[in-house]
């Protein structure tokens, strides 16, 4: 290791100017991370050709770590201050400067100008080194190129592109963010689910760390997501179609941009399974759900039989959520036992859940074991009214009664858009090494269930994506392509208000309403187009569409009236529209319904249909 006496020049606070006479040592970059804020002339790294020619200023001035960088402009106008290579120590007095953007130079060129050279990513124990930074005046930066804000960006490659949301990829964001990369998340759209995953049609999660008493799945992604926000990460609610691990830096290409990356971490977790009934297309979301949480509370729901297939603890939480509204649950498992944890199976604590019972000891649920679902049956008018199923161990057939069926039967990975790219094993999941977030290709890093066939609960999901965000950190120092980003925290948004409008009021010249008085009073004096949106309090897709479809209308303001309709609040209003599942949106003109939209669909089509109809 080579080491070189060199004179510092060290601001004292006041902008007086003191020389002190140091020990700079040359390391080779690790991972520590850069102190900030910085303050002071910040003398960027060149290359030895960049600087054989030319001095410090015209190296600043043609490196292209400065294009576009307004740090540039300030080191230029400081640097010139003086012929020389460097302003002399009385200009330096008052120069102050905020911002890193490190870029490279050699140590014998800052021993020639008298520059310190001070690797501020060496090991840790030049750590009492780094603690000097903050007064130093003028300071070589290795190994690390940083930003202030995002006007100082270079937005070229990205440190870290995320694809895929729920507890992993909202976890590796947080991390990500606090670690400065500003990673870019594609939260997903429709491949896969809506963003959050899997807990966005999860009813209670009771086993994750922090919630005594609970919590909703859709209530803790929210809590994630906002914590993401907060630290700078960039959420973008779209599917990635096409993404290139091939060449570096990687390609990733969503339904609205197309990115380049240095890393990317894959958090597309897995999707629910089908049945694949000869006539599920057609009562898909009119009878055949794969979220209890989403439909349930449907008022055609409400009071009736229902019917749920599986074993494990996805359909026996099914089979439980659904006796809050349904008459009776039929739980129909194929196997000769059920699959789901001990937990589920037998009683709860009377404390902690009341008269509610978990499975076998629940008057309202029967298990049907060695039972296959063969079809749906209807009535005259074309609804559903039972299921087609076959005893396994007799060949028996017969008709159970009943007016819905919901699937609890696993998931599937999302891994298609990589396969030919990275390894995957025979069932679709990720390769990676053991014990880390490592892929089969350098740079690519996966988390949560998208790699995880064996425990695939949320924590374990979290903690996946915290270790693939550090090994994306300790990856992009390690071969000098980390550029830090420090800006502000953002904002939490503010909540809508709750209340609905009532007659005292509602007040026709505005847009959005909520509530069944605003819908009945639009219906019948409104010209514009009416677009209402039919929503339940744990409906994770809900929330997804929401903001999405609120910002559509924003485009279409005083030609288009939107009214929310909580279905629980108002189940009147959506038993007579016919909602089966939420999220629903239905368009009315004239007192007549054009359009009925189930699910969550792109922003396209209902502009499309907006544009076309207002």
């Amino acid at each position: 290791m080579a080491t070189t006496n060199a004179n510092i020049y060290t601001g004292i606070g006041n902008g007086s100017v003191s020389r002190r006479t140091a020990m700079a040592t040359a390391t080779t970059p690790s991972t520590l991370p850069l102190p900030t804020p910085f303050s002071g002339l910040i003398l960027l790294r060149a290359s030895a050709r960049s600087i054989r020619r030319g001095s410090a200023v015209s190296a600043a001035r043609t490196h292209p770590a400065l294009t576009r960088s307004s740090l540039s402009i300030r080191v230029r106008a400081a640097a010139s201050a003086s012929s020389d290579d460097l302003p002399s120590s009385s200009e330096l007095e008052r120069i102050e400067f905020s911002g890193i953007r490190g870029a490279g130079l050699v140590p014998e060129f800052c021993h020639a100008r008298r520059i310190r050279f001070l690797d501020v990513l060496g090991p840790k124990r030049n750590n009492q080194l780094i603690r000097v930074v903050l007064d130093v005046v003028v300071v070589i930066v290795v190994g690390v190129k940083s930003c202030e804000g995002p006007e100082a960006t270079e937005r070229g490659v990205e440190n870290l592109v995320i694809i895929g949301s729920g507890p992993a990829g909202y976890t590796a964001a947080i991390y990500a963010a606090r670690a400065n990369l500003k990673p870019v998340v594609f939260e997903g759209y429709q491949m896969g689910g809506v963003p959050g995953g899997q807990l966005m049609t999860t009813t209670e999660v009771e086993n994750f760390p922090g919630f005594p008493d609970g919590i909703t799945g859709p209530d803790l992604m929210d809590r994630m997501r906002r914590q993401a926000e907060r630290w700078g990460a960039e959420l973008f609610q779209e599917d990635v179609e096409v993404i290139d691990v091939k060449n570096s830096p990687f390609t990733v290409v969503s339904s609205e941009r197309k990115v380049k990356c240095h890393s990317v971490i894959v958090a597309t977790g897995a999707t629910a399974r089908r049945l694949g009934l000869p006539r599920e297309d057609e009562f898909w979301s009119r009878g055949i759900s794969a979220c209890a949480i989403c439909d349930g509370a449907s008022p055609l729901f409400k009071g009736q039989v229902l019917a749920v297939v599986g074993g494990g603890d996805t359909a026996t939480e099914e089979a439980l959520y659904l006796t809050k509204y349904g008459r009776h649950v039929h739980l129909l498992v194929r196997r000769d036992q059920l699959r789901a944890s001990k937990a589920m199976q037998d009683s709860a604590d009377a404390v902690d859940y009341g008269a509610c019972f978990r499975v076998y000891n629940n008057p309202n649920i029967t298990v049907h074991f060695n039972t296959e679902t063969v079809d749906i049956v209807s009535n005259t008018k074309g609804q559903m009214s039972g299921i087609l199923v076959r005893k396994l161990d007799t060949g028996e057939e017969s008709v159970l009664e009943a007016k819905g069926l919901f699937y609890g039967i696993g998931h599937s990975p999302n891994s298609q858009f990589l396969e030919g790219q990275v390894k995957l094993d025979d069932s679709g999941y990720l390769l990676v090494e053991e014990g880390t977030a490592k892929t089969s290709v350098e740079g690519v890093f996966a988390a949560g269930d998208v790699q995880d066939h064996e425990w695939r609960q949320a924590v374990t999901a979290a903690g996946s994506g915290c270790i693939a965000a550090l090994s994306v950190e300790r990856y992009l120092a390690s071969n000098g392509l980390l550029i830090e980003f420090h800006q502000p925290k953002t904002e939490e948004a503010k909540k809508e208000p709750s209340t609905r409008d009532v007659h005292e009021g509602f007040d026709i010249t505005l847009t959005k309403h909520r509530g069944q008085y605003a819908l009945r009073k639009l219906y019948h004096e409104s010209p514009r187009l009416i677009c209402v949106l039919y929503t339940a309090p744990t409906c994770g897709p809900c929330r997804t569409l929401k903001p999405i479809l609120s910002k559509v209308i924003d485009e279409y303001d005083q030609n288009v009236h939107f009214v929310e309709i909580d279905i629980e609040e108002d189940p009147e209003i959506a038993e007579a529209a016919g909602i089966m599942g939420t999220p629903c949106v239905q368009f009315f003109k004239n007192k007549e319904m054009i359009r009925n939209v189930s699910g969550v669909k792109m922003k396209k089509e209902y502009k499309e249909f907006i544009e076309a109809n207002k």
